[in-house]
C-alpha cells in the first residue's frame, strides 16, 4: 500500500502557485501535514483525493497514476474536505445512507456500518434529526463518519477537528491511531496538537513548498538548542516579541513566563529547555525572524 507524490505542482488561473514541486512517498500510518493557513495544504489534499488534477507531476496509488485511472483510488478512498456540505433537510441517518448508496455499499452492510458510526460519534440520539438543526461540531462529526463509511484504505481528512470540542478531538485522535494500523491516513491541519500524539510522520508545507518531511523526532531535532524560557515583567513582553519567535506565554501575576526560539541565548536570564513539536514547527515556518 503506497501513495507516491512525484514532483507535484498546482497553479491556478492568474498564475497563483498553490503547490510547488512536492515529492513524498506515503505508506501505512498517520502522516500529519502541517502548515499555516494558505500554505497549499487543501490544494494538495484535493489533488490526492482526485477532486482536481495537478498542473505538473503525478500521483501514483500502488503504481497507478490517479490522473488517468482515478477510480482505482476512489474505490478505497475516504475524504473529508475542509468545507464539508450537507443536505440540511436530511437526517444524519438519511444522509449517510445516501452516501453509502453512492459508494455502492450493499444496503444491509451500509445500515450496520451507519449504526456503528453514529454510536462511535455519539450521534445515535440525533440520528433522525435534520442536519440543518445540527451544531457545527455535530456536522463535523457527520463529515468524519461519512469519510469512514466504506472502511477506506486511504483516509484523507482536511482540518478535521474544526468545530470539535476538546473531548471530541481526543476521541477523534484516538480513532485515527486505531485506523492507521493497516491503512494510510493523511491528516492536514495547522494545529500541532492534532498530530502530536498520533502521527508517525510529519510534513510541513510553507508557501506551497515542502520544507520538512520525516518522523516527529526528525522535526524535533531541528529545534534542539533553539528553545529558551525566562520569567520577565509583563511590560517587557512586547520587545521580546519584536525580536524573537515566541511559542508560549504563561502569565504569573505581574510577570510572564516566555518560551522563545533563538540559536543563542536571547536574554541573559533565559535558560535552555527541551523542544516540543510546536517549537519545532515554528522554527520551520517562522524562522526568518531569528
Amino acid at each position: 500500500m503506497l501513495l507516491e507524490i512525484d514532483d507535484v505542482g498546482k497553479t491556478y488561473r492568474g498564475g497563483k502557485q498553490a503547490v510547488d514541486r512536492v515529492t513524498l512517498d506515503i505508506g501505512p500510518g498517520v502522516l500529519g501535514l502541517l502548515g499555516p493557513n494558505g500554505a497549499g495544504k487543501s490544494s494538495l489534499m484535493r489533488i490526492l483525493a482526485t477532486v482536481t488534477r495537478p498542473s505538473s507531476g503525478r500521483v501514483l496509488w500502488n503504481g497507478t497514476d490517479i490522473a488517468t485511472s482515478p477510480n482505482r483510488l476512489r474505490e478505497v478512498l475516504g475524504y473529508l474536505p475542509q468545507d464539508f456540505g450537507v443536505y440540511p433537510q436530511l437526517s444524519a441517518r438519511e444522509f449517510l445512507s445516501y452516501l453509502a448508496a453512492v459508494k455502492g455499499l450493499p444496503r444491509r452492510l451500509a445500515a450496520q456500518r451507519i449504526d456503528e458510526l453514529l454510536e462511535l460519534f455519539d450521534l445515535t440520539g440525533a440520528g433522525r434529526r435534520p442536519l440543518g438543526k445540527y451544531s457545527g461540531g455535530m456536522l463535523r462529526r457527520v463529515g468524519i463518519a461519512q469519510a469512514l463509511l466504506a472502511d477506506p484504505q486511504l483516509l484523507i481528512v482536511d482540518e478535521p477537528t474544526a468545530g470539535l470540542d476538546p473531548e471530541e478531538r481526543v476521541v477523534f485522535r484516538n480513532l485515527l491511531s486505531d485506523l492507521a494500523a493497516d491503512r494510510i491516513v493523511l491528516l492536514s491541519t495547522h494545529i500541532v496538537s492534532d498530530i502530536e500524539s498520533v502521527a508517525s510522520r510529519v510534513a510541513v508545507l510553507v508557501d506551497g513548498t515542502l520544507r520538512v518531511g520525516g518522523s516527529p523526532q526528525d522535526l524535533l531535532g531541528r529545534a534542539e538548542g533553539m528553545v529558551w524560557e525566562a520569567t520577565l515583567p509583563a511590560h517587557a513582553l512586547a520587545a521580546i516579541r519584536d525580536r524573537y519567535v515566541v511559542s508560549r506565554i504563561i502569565r504569573t501575576g505581574d510577570d510572564v513566563r516566555v518560551r522563545m526560539l533563538s540559536p543563542v541565548p536571547p536574554i541573559p536570564e533565559a535558560v535552555p529547555v527541551a523542544p516540543d513539536l510546536e517549537d519545532a514547527y515554528l522554527t520551520v515556518i517562522d524562522g526568518r525572524r531569528r
